[in-house]
């Protein structure tokens, strides 16, 4: 069981079955499993699973509802998404706030958000209807696609949730950190390469090592690429000693 289980999404007369199929994507991404939909344009399921590639299984459990109260009625918190200025002052907050508000709710019941049609977004009558309007922060160009808005919240309820599932495989060339003795030994082929060459005759070799370090540390290399860099060094003392003996 997930706290995102008691997470509902109510879309309130939308009207392009693309953002449903948008939705139901983002949904299937994010571990919602709950959309209704408030008087939808009519779609054809099959063309959603066609836009929402293996989701069936929320295809399947999408509800229909004639009015936004019944499509609520078991939910126990409503954030309604916007962005227009209202006449009355309504406490808003964002995504990010809202989201262990929300899971904390869910432990009490159904929790719902709620987005509106995509010209006009929610009327005030059913903003009326939630305990906290949200507004996703953007520039001066407020209007968000639906599936967007959805996205953005679904994000923030997954991460607050600590519901992320999927791991990304290793590198297929992953290597381990090197240790102590491999750094030392490829800080040393450097130094004596950069010697070779006459690097350090206007310049101090404590200093320029130091940097060197640092500038290492900070990449962060794996075994294999710290090798890697040592191989670069030892082959400039390789050539070096080759044009010295006359071999080419």
């Amino acid at each position: 069981m997930s706290a995102l289980d008691a997470v509902t999404v109510v879309l309130h007369k939308v009207q392009d079955p693309v953002n449903i199929a948008g939705t139901v994507r983002v949904m299937k991404n994010m571990g919602l499993s709950d959309l209704r939909l408030v008087q939808p344009v009519a779609y054809d399921p099959w063309r959603i699973e066609g836009v929402a590639h293996g989701t069936r299984d929320l295809v399947e459990r999408i509800r229909h509802f004639d009015t936004l109260e019944s499509a609520l009625a078991d939910c126990v918190q409503v954030a309604a998404f916007g962005a227009k200025r209202r006449a009355h002052r309504w406490p808003i907050t964002t995504p990010r706030e809202m989201a262990p508000r929300f899971l904390a709710a869910a432990e009490e019941g159904r929790v719902a958000l709620l987005f509106g049609q995509e010209d006009h977004g929610l009327p005030n009558e059913a903003i009326d209807l939630g305990q906290v309007m949200v507004t996703i922060p953007t520039t001066e160009h407020a209007s968000l696609n639906i599936a967007q808005a959805v996205l953005v919240a679904a994000y923030e309820l997954h991460l607050a949730a600590g519901d992320a599932t999927r791991t990304i495989a290793r590198h297929k060339h992953h290597a381990a950190l090197p240790k102590h003795e491999e750094w030392e030994r490829a800080l040393g082929d450097i130094d004596r390469s950069l010697a070779a060459i006459a690097f350090y005759r206007t310049r101090n070799p404590e200093h320029i090592m130091r940097s060197v370090r640092s500038l290492l540390n900070r990449a962060g290399p794996d075994s294999r690429e710290l090798t890697l860099v040592r191989a670069m060094a030892i082959e400039v003392l390789r050539t070096i000693d080759r044009v010295k003996r006359g071999v080419e």
